[in-house]
């Protein structure tokens, strides 16, 4: 079952200048944290039962280093927080979508992720994200 958009995330040069840019919009970055599998480190902001994820990139080859190249700073996926991620990817498999990654892996946070090939969903990279009970 989808529960609901878990976050957004949005592909960051600097993750300093862009935490100022959105606290300067009155909201708060609650926690900061590095994914070393992914290259990444994001800022969590809370809003209501979603969040925005800012990403930026720790290494050149990294999958939001090679967005913000090929179309600068911005929205790079919608995450949808689902109840069984395994199950999810089964069915979309089964239906013939194209996905990314056909196994969970351990993403921000540690919820457990896939994404789904933005070919397969109008142009947009969306993010399953399987989170234990909040």
């Amino acid at each position: 079952m989808i529960k609901k958009i878990d976050h957004v995330g949005i592909a960051v040069k600097n993750l300093e200048e862009a935490i100022k840019v959105w606290e300067g919009l009155g909201l708060k970055v609650e926690e900061i944290e590095e994914v070393p599998d992914q290259k990444v480190r994001t800022a969590i902001i809370h809003v209501g039962e979603s969040r925005i994820e800012l990403l930026e990139p720790t290494a050149e080859d990294s999958p939001i280093a090679k967005f913000i190249a090929k179309r600068g700073e911005g929205i790079h996926h919608i995450a949808l927080g689902v109840d069984d991620i395994g199950g999810h990817l089964e069915k979309l498999k089964e239906e013939g979508y194209r996905l990314i990654d056909e196994q969970p892996r351990i993403g921000a946070g540690g919820a457990r992720i896939a994404f789904v090939h933005p070919k397969a969903v109008t142009g947009v990279l969306l993010e399953l994200c399987e989170r234990k009970a909040e």
